[in-house]
């Protein structure tokens, strides 16, 4: 199956991310939000993006126009009914989600792939909202999507091997770097990094370290690229909070529950980048 056509349900950080993604690579794809200032919210952040990279010259302005061009919005999901990829990006609620899929399936070609950009929850769960769960898989890209290469392309139960094929080589068409795997928990990425990053937090009270020295420890010390709590940030202290509650419900280790620490913060607002301060100010 070729996929030509591209959906994105919901176009917040990683919807907008998506949807660049996917204008960039030259699919015509139509961006969904439940209002139309929300949907233009999202197109502006997909043109500051681009703008920038006319500006630091990995592109030009024709073809951030073109990338533009391809995209057009809407708060209607039934005008994602001829896209051959749809791909959803609403927030981290599993009842949202199967609404949203349930719905899809009823509006979208019976060979569409319908995919979930889910971090952390089942895809299997997901699909059973649908008629057809065969055509459903995960396709979980990571935040800024246009900048990392990586996405997990996930297989449920019941995906079949050419819904999964196509996502696959969607995201290679997409310039991205795929790989398969299972629906369990965590999927390959978080299942690791989570419980590593929440071991982390939890070495800044035992240990009594402070947040710079910690990035300073795991960057020298183990050549990551960027340091757990600047990663946290970047995340969002919310999401990875999400993120640990869920692995932990499913899975029932200690490691998986988010520490005290950053449960307080959340409570606080301090949840990184967005807004301003969490480890770090911004």
């Amino acid at each position: 199956m070729e996929i030509r056509k591209v959906g994105v349900v919901g176009l917040g950080t990683m919807g907008a991310g998506i949807a660049q993604v996917s204008v960039q690579s030259g699919f015509d794809t139509v961006g969904h939000e439940i209002s139309e200032e929300l949907g233009e919210r999202g197109r502006a952040t997909i043109e500051r993006y681009l703008s920038r990279g006319v500006e630091k010259g990995r592109l030009v302005a024709a073809e951030r126009d073109a990338a533009l061009g391809r995209l057009t919005l809407t708060t209607e999901l039934a005008d994602l009914a001829d896209c051959d990829l749809v791909i959803e990006a609403v927030l981290e609620e599993l009842e949202l989600k199967r609404q949203t899929f349930a719905e899809l399936d009823r509006l979208t070609r019976p060979d569409a792939v319908l995919a979930t950009n889910t971090s952390a929850l089942s895809v299997a769960e997901i699909a059973d909202a649908t008629e057809r769960p065969e055509r459903v898989v995960g396709m979980h890209f990571f935040n800024p999507a246009p900048v990392l290469p990586l996405v997990e392309v996930v297989r449920a139960p019941r995906s079949s091997d050419e819904a999964v094929d196509a996502a696959y080589a969607w995201a290679e068409r997409a310039g991205k770097q795929p790989v398969r795997c299972n629906d369990t928990p965590g999927f390959i990425v978080n299942r690791i990094l989570i419980p590593l990053l929440n071991d982390c937090v939890r070495v800044l009270d035992e240990a009594g370290v402070e947040p710079e020295a910690m990035d300073k420890a795991m960057t020298n010390g183990a050549g990551w690229p960027l340091g757990p709590c600047a990663l946290i940030d970047l995340i969002g202290i919310d999401v990875h909070v999400h993120a640990s509650e869920a692995l932990h419900g499913k899975l029932g280790e200690a490691r998986m529950a988010p520490p005290e620490r950053l449960t307080q913060m959340q409570r606080e607002g301090r949840l990184g980048r967005k807004t301003g301060h969490g480890f770090y100010s911004y």
